[in-house]
């Protein structure tokens, strides 16, 4: 993080919503040489999909054919596991040539990285939880695709399943054949084809959005920035109250991320080669477009009040403001987040104090630990146990949008 000047740390911490929201992104400007592909070129990714995965999905959905993939694909969890027998033959073809790792995939950096979520896993949990997925509902396109797919009406099983791919992504085997990560996102990547052949035909999805087609290139790297570029700045952010991250660990974390998206079918020239580059990458793509829609309130109001349905230690009040104070009261007024001013109070003082104490930088345990640590222990259980009982949500290829749209 040393690389990274003041400039870059705060794009997606105070700086967030701070800026003059556009909804729409601009024109593409960014040079595929600060990417892993390291060709010198500009191509605009969100006229970009997925042609290798797109027509098969139309085919599997003309055809009537998801529900029984579906069904056997409820034995194909693990990395390592075999192809299911009777599957479409295209479908098996497809697998057999996608659902692996990229050629230029370093296990030993994917083993660091898993340290390093193990180790920092309670930042994690709270940075994915009450920021990374709240600011997804001020991403006009996200909140739309999502309120208004099939899973936009269940929002505690949408979130399950989007806890389960977060959740296979950090187990210390994620990448090797006895984790789940490689085919979770193959299913995520087959689920996004179904849902940009299977959107457009939602009258109410076109009333507002400003795209023909969702879930381009582009939009996933937004999703991403929203996720590991968010949590690597506000990482860099916490620093000054004792938090440490080597340079072998940042290292690891984006390469974690730039084998994730290519496993999504982001193209390799989108996919940031450098923290740097990301950091620019996220600075134009996702900030300017961060605002609100009707559709974003009320999945914020969902996905908090799901969080609420737990015991976490704290109040409705307190953990809305900590979501505040993690993106910026901006956003929070985009969402309309009822005030705690108290709680705000409890919050700025006593968050630094926690860090300090859990890196070993202070002797003296602060008042409000106990508060915070059982605060970030629910929000992590909720996490492990993907926001349900159950110790993982399959993820399911969609057959239709939400009912009504």
């Amino acid at each position: 993080m040393e690389n990274l000047n003041r400039r870059r740390v705060l794009t997606l911490g105070a700086a967030l919503g701070l800026v003059a929201a556009t909804e729409t992104p601009k024109a593409w400007a960014w040079s595929s040489a600060n990417s892993i592909a390291g060709t010198n070129s500009v191509t605009d990714p969100w006229d970009v999909w997925d042609d290798a995965t797109d027509p098969l999905l139309v085919s599997l959905l003309d055809n009537g054919q998801v529900p029984a993939v579906n069904t056997a694909f409820k034995s194909f969890i693990k990395n390592g596991d075999p192809i299911p027998s009777g599957l479409p033959p295209a479908l098996t073809t497809y697998l057999r040539t996608y659902n692996k790792l990229p050629s230029w995939a370093d296990q030993a950096k994917l083993d660091r990285a898993a340290q390093f979520n193990k180790r920092m896993s309670m930042y994690l949990f709270l940075l994915y939880g009450l920021g990374s997925g709240i600011m997804s509902t001020v991403i006009p396109r996200e909140a739309r695709n999502v309120y208004w797919s099939e899973g936009g009406a269940e929002m505690k099983s949408r979130a399950a399943k989007t806890f389960t791919y977060g959740y296979d992504m950090n187990p210390v085997d994620a990448f090797k054949p006895t984790g789940k990560f490689i085919t979770t996102s193959t299913k995520t990547r087959l689920t996004h084809a179904a849902v940009r052949h299977l959107l457009p035909q939602s009258a109410a999805w076109r009333a507002v959005t400003d795209n023909p087609i969702p879930i381009s290139n582009g939009d996933i790297l937004i999703t991403f920035h929203s996720l590991g570029t968010y949590v690597h700045s506000k990482l860099a952010e916490w620093r000054k109250y004792g938090l440490k991250v080597s340079a072998a660990e940042e290292e690891a974390y984006l390469h974690m991320w730039q084998v994730s998206l290519h496993l999504l079918g982001v193209r390799d020239e989108f996919i940031p080669a450098t923290w740097a580059a990301a950091h620019e990458q996220s600075e134009y793509a996702l900030t300017p477009i961060l605002a609100s829609t009707r559709e974003g309130v009320d999945l914020a109001d969902t996905l908090l009040n799901l969080t609420s349905s737990v015991d976490l230690g704290i109040t409705k009040g307190f953990q809305r403001e900590f979501s505040r104070y993690l993106l910026s009261d901006q956003i929070g007024n985009w969402l309309r987040l009822p005030r705690d001013l108290i709680s705000r109070g409890v919050i700025e003082a006593g968050w630094p104090t926690y860090i300090m104490f859990r890196e070993g930088l202070s002797p003296v345990m602060p008042g409000t630990f106990s508060m915070f640590d059982k605060f970030i222990r629910g929000l992590a259980m909720l996490f492990l146990n993907n926001g349900t009982s159950a110790s993982h949500t399959p993820i399911t290829i969609p057959t239709r949008n939400r009912p009504g749209s």
